[in-house]
Order: C-alpha cells, then structure tokens, then sequence
C-alpha cells in the first residue's frame, strides 16, 4: 500500500531526496524517474475512499504507463492548503501540481504561481473543448487559462415529496412562476416553499442567471448595466417577494436561529432547496426514510442556471519538470482517473462520462444535466469580496430598506 504523506511531515521533504520547490527526486543517474509532488485535499474530512482510489489505484496505474515518472501524492486538510500554498509561494517551496480549489486559480494566476497552460501545454485546446463549459471558465483568468477542470459539482433544485403534496403539486417547481405557485400553496401550513444559507455569489448567482442577468461583462471590466439591469433585479426580486412573504425563512441570516437546509429538508419544514451531490450520502445515513427529488433550478427568462464547484489540477511554475506534470495534467482527463473518483464521490468535468457516471449513481444525471449550462462565478483574484459586497448590499432589500434596484 502507498505510503501517503501529510502536511504535517511535508518539511522533512526539505532535507531528503525530495524537494517541494519543484525539484523533485534527486536524480543520480540519467535513468532514474523524476518525482512529481502533488498536493491536493482528496482526505479532507476523514475521507479515505478518495485517498486510497488516488494512491492505490490510479496514481499507480500513471506510474506503470510512465515508468520515468514517479508521482508523490501529499494530503493536507482543506483549510490548510491555502495556507501552506500562501506561505510556501513566499518561500519558494511549492510543489509539481496542486488540487487546487477554483476560487482560487484567479489569485494565484495573477501572482504567477501557477502556470499558464493554453498555448503551452500540447493537446490543451482539446482537453480544454471536452470538458463542461463552465468548470473551464473557473481555470480563467486574464484571457488565459491556468489549469484544467479536475472533479466538478452544481446545485440542483433538490424538494420533499411530502411538501409538494402539502402544497397540492405533483412535482418540484420548473419555473419562477411555478415557484412562487408553490409558496402561495404552502401558505399557512407551517412549510417554507424555499430555503438557502446565505446571499454570496454561491446562492443567488443561479437566480440571477436564470432570470438571464449577469453580474459582469464578458470582458470583467464593469457590473454596470449588468448586476443592476432588469433582468437581474428580476432574479433577485424573487427571492425578496418571497423572504417577505415568510415562504423564505433564513436567506439573509444564514442558518443562524433557524434549521439548517439539511435538516429542515428531509423533515418537511421546507419544501425546496438548491443543493450538491454530496447530501445524497449524508442524508442517507441521517435520514434513511428520506428520498430526495432532484430538479434543476427554477427556469426564468435566462433558462435554468446553475453555478460551478470544485476543484482544478494546476501546474505550478517552480516546477523543473514541465513535460512530467503535464502528463499527469493529462492523465487526469482520462476515463481511468475520471470515472475512479467518481466511484469515490466525484464528479466527473467531461458531459462523455456522464452515463457511465449516473450508473455508478443515478442521481448523478441530475446534476450532470444542470452542468450543460452551469456558469462559473467571477473568475477573478477578488472573488471573496465579491460574496462579502454581496451579502452587504443586499440585506437592506431583503429588509425593505432600500429596493433590490438600488441595492444591486
């Protein structure tokens, strides 16, 4: 079994045979493999299924096809590895290829810790054209992109057949209109129609998709005449008729003094949330008489919108093994590496493997068709103060102090 290595003991690399700074395994003869370090987050939360499908399975399986390659796979906590990628780019000791969350290509781009791949990596355009359109936005930045899609995730419409029943409907709402036919339904029987945990990019980008507003130009020079046209005020406004109305519960505080969206659905207290794949597993062992409907997002003038998660496979530019890292870059694309984590709990960033992936798990296909038109939040450096200018600005519409025109 392959001996996994944590952050904790990372530093000792310093003072072997491998050295993070992207030089990796010290090489005395002209035939022996060079070593790739590979930092990602694969364990985070205690999940060893991911680990041991990366570490006993497909990393080997790249060894055997590149026996000049070896590939040092390096665990650290989720919180953690921002940290030490922050703290090791001011130390220069970074490794080979990191897992690198999406929000945060953009920042690291633009410091020029990771490495540019169009135009540099052979066979990008064609890695880059196979992959759902938005998880490849969120590896842009500047014209450029800095990665490519890893493992991705959406949110869906996910709803309680028992509060649809309550609310006299037979299925989850398809349409603004029929979202808010369901809140008018539910009135007075103790059942939100709606609930969500907060007012960033995360929650109300796929209202303001969908209503087919926009928070930006293409270009990423003004939200002027786009996060505050009609067609996003629409999106918004609908959220506010209903928070106002009392069929919206918790929206502008989060989960604070009210039950959580993972809870509050499979009770019956709401009818409705947006939400990934990764509550199939825990409502399963949380909630094992409960069968989740998953629906894609309400569909406005836009048509339905989602937004993109995950994570990216990067290159870094202390790397002294370029063609190295871009085989593995490349490996990750594969069907081999693709489908082996998803039988792990990830999804798959290629709409080929999508079948294969729903027969893994069927409720797969539910997320992969929200994928199609899914969008990536700003792929920018400042995207955390996009959420905070967002909950911000708009609180005082929720509350009825200012119009959502104004606030947006």
């Amino acid at each position: 079994m392959r001996q996994r290595r944590f952050a904790a003991t990372s530093a000792l690399a310093l003072t072997g045979v491998l050295v993070l700074g992207g030089c990796a395994a010290s090489n005395s003869g002209a035939d022996e493999p060079v070593t790739l370090t590979f930092w990602g987050t694969y364990g985070n939360g205690g999940n060893s299924a991911q680990t041991d499908v990366l570490e006993n399975q497909l990393i080997p399986a790249f060894e055997k096809a590149n026996p000049d390659i070896e590939v040092d796979y390096v665990d650290m906590p989720y919180d953690g590895l921002k940290q030490k990628l922050t703290t090791s780019t001011a130390g220069g000791e970074l490794p080979d290829l990191i897992r690198s969350d999406i929000g945060w290509v953009a920042q690291f781009a633009e410091l020029g810790v990771f490495k540019q791949l169009d135009g540099q990596m052979p066979g990008f355009d064609d890695l880059a054209d196979a992959v759902y359109p938005g998880t490849l936005q969120t590896t842009s930045w500047d014209g450029h992109y800095y990665g490519l899609p890893l493992n991705t995730n959406t949110r869906v419409l996910v709803a309680n057949q028992s509060a649809l029943d309550a609310a006299g409907v037979a299925a989850p709402p398809a349409t603004f209109d029929e979202l808010r036919a369901l809140a008018g339904g539910l009135a007075g029987k103790g059942i939100a129609a709606f609930a969500d945990s907060g007012l960033s990019a995360w929650n109300v980008m796929p209202w303001i998709w969908s209503a087919g507003g926009d928070i930006a130009d293409e270009d990423l020079t003004t939200s002027t005449g786009y996060l505050d046209s009609d067609a996003s005020v629409a999106g918004v406004q609908l959220l506010v008729d209903l928070y106002q109305e009392g069929a919206i519960p918790n929206l502008i505080t989060g989960n604070t003094g009210a039950t959580s969206t993972s809870d509050g659905l499979p009770s019956g207290e709401y009818a409705a949330i947006l939400d990934g794949p990764w509550m199939q597993d825990i409502w399963a062992g949380q909630y094992p008489d409960f069968t989740p409907i998953y629906a894609p997002v309400p569909a406005g003038d836009g048509g339905s919108i989602s937004v993109v998660g995950g994570e990216s496979i990067v290159v870094t530019e202390a790397t002294e093994h370029t063609d190295a890292a871009y085989k593995f870059v490349e490996f990750t694309q594969s069907e081999e590496y693709q489908l082996g984590m998803a039988k792990a709990g990830q999804m798959t960033v290629k709409p080929e493997f999508a079948a294969a992936q729903a027969e893994i798990a069927p409720y797969y296909e539910a997320f992969s068709n929200q994928l199609e038109t899914a969008r990536a939040r700003l792929p920018i450096p400042q995207a955390g103060e996009v959420d905070t200018i967002l909950n911000t600005e708009l609180v005082p519409a929720f509350e009825g102090e200012v119009s959502v025109k104004e606030a947006l």
